[in-house]
């Protein structure tokens, strides 16, 4: 609540800023910001805080892709639909081991911000790109804000979770998405006045693309064509994604999962966009899925939203679906042992089975006799997150001064 207020005042406060620093004839400084994003979803969180940065006006940023995850479907198209400029910078540090790409992305921003050194650095999620250039700016002095803060699954055999924990041991300002974030953060030791429970850009970014989507034409894409078929039959359908190493590298554990999905499809049709390891590991393991799932390559964001978004269930290992099906309610069932996201759990229509087929399938026939699990979008998941990071960046940076309630109530 603190945090929404002051964010509030911040931007009623902006106008006031503007005629006091105009009326001094005083120049309003200007900091740089530098964006970090290594892979395609880092850009759908950094897309709405560029957005405000630009109804902003008094903050300059660069965008930088360090080329952790190269993507061809990451070309003009892509940029436009998030409604965002191309990336400035492109580092090109490609894959490797966790360590060789890592440390490859330390070495060019590090460069990078010697060459011309930003204000601040600003990083996304928990990726390696997000600890590489966390720790790089950290080192030279500067600011590092850290959006989706204090997320915390338990799991340190995930790669991701040590990513989260570093980032957030170097960072000075917290940007969090839910409340267990602050929990974390509070018990790990940081100060109060850093952490901002801001709401969720993911939720900012997919509430713009819903709108968007209303007006483009998708009818022939490979999903809109899928949904037609379907809906002349029945009108349901369930999405899967599965790509976490944990459930997809063993053949045990993917022939348990998919035992569930193919059961489930004899009473629901299924789609299941394959990411390219999976496709492999089924194909290694010599998995059948049966005639009632629909294997589709890789699907780019908008065409993957116009799929998901009316599915009867979506089944996933995916961090970032749990929260997104949140925001729409559609029912999610994740397959997966634990979460980093427990509000979708606690206020939202996600449900946790962990691996195992027979938990699977009784949820998903929950879903389908009507006793589905009722969610609500969680507190501050209303498509201004990005609005309040850029207030409160703007008030950090010395570029907007709030009042002195608005301080102290930081």
């Amino acid at each position: 609540m603190r945090t929404a207020l002051v964010a509030m005042l911040c931007l009623m406060n902006r106008h006031v800023a503007q005629i006091i620093f105009a009326t001094k004839g005083m120049r309003l400084k200007q900091p740089k910001i530098y964006l970090v994003a290594g892979a395609r979803p880092n850009f759908m969180k950094i897309a709405p805080i560029v957005r405000a940065l630009q109804t902003h006006g008094r903050l300059t940023y660069s965008i930088i892709h360090t080329g952790q995850h190269y993507d061809r479907e990451m070309n003009d198209v892509f940029f436009e639909e998030l409604g965002i400029p191309e990336p400035d910078i492109f580092m090109g540090a490609g894959g490797g081991s966790h360590a060789q790409q890592t440390a490859k992305i330390m070495v060019a921003f590090e460069e990078l911000c010697q060459s011309a050194r930003p204000d601040a650095v600003l990083v996304v999620g928990d990726v390696n790109s997000t600890l590489a250039c966390a720790i790089v700016a950290k080192k030279l002095n500067l600011t590092v804000a850290h959006v989706e803060a204090g997320l915390r699954s338990g799991d340190m055999t995930m790669p991701e979770e040590i990513n989260r924990l570093v980032t957030d041991s170097i960072s000075d300002l917290f940007f969090v998405t839910e409340p267990s974030g602050v929990a974390h953060l509070k018990r790990e030791g940081k100060r109060d006045a850093a952490i901002h429970h801001v709401g969720h850009v993911m939720v900012d970014n997919l509430l713009y693309q819903v709108k968007k989507l209303e007006q483009a034409d998708y009818t022939a894409s490979d999903t809109t064509v899928f949904k037609t078929v379907t809906t002349a039959n029945n009108g349901r359908y369930g999405v899967i994604t599965l790509h976490r190493p944990s459930n997809v590298d063993t053949a045990y554990t993917m022939k348990k999962i998919c035992e569930g999905m193919k059961e489930i499809s004899v009473e629901l049709p299924l789609i299941f966009p394959v990411h390219p390891r999976t496709r492999g590991n089924l194909e290694k393991f010599g998995i059948d899925l049966g005639p009632n799932i629909t294997l589709v390559g890789p699907q780019a964001y908008m065409a993957f939203l116009n799929l998901w978004k009316d599915a009867t269930v979506v089944l996933t290992d995916s961090g970032g679906l749990q929260e997104e099906t949140t925001a729409l309610g559609v029912p999610c069932i994740t397959i997966r042992e634990n979460t980093e996201r427990p509000v979708t759990i606690d206020e939202g229509t996600n449900v946790l089975v962990g691996t195992d087929p027979v938990r699977m399938v009784a949820e998903v026939r929950k879903v389908l006799r009507g006793a589905r699990k009722q969610g609500r979008r969680p507190h501050l998941w209303d498509g201004r997150a990005a609005e309040r990071i850029v207030c409160i960046l703007a008030t950090e940076l010395g570029v907007d001064e709030p009042s002195a309630e608005s301080l102290g109530a930081f």
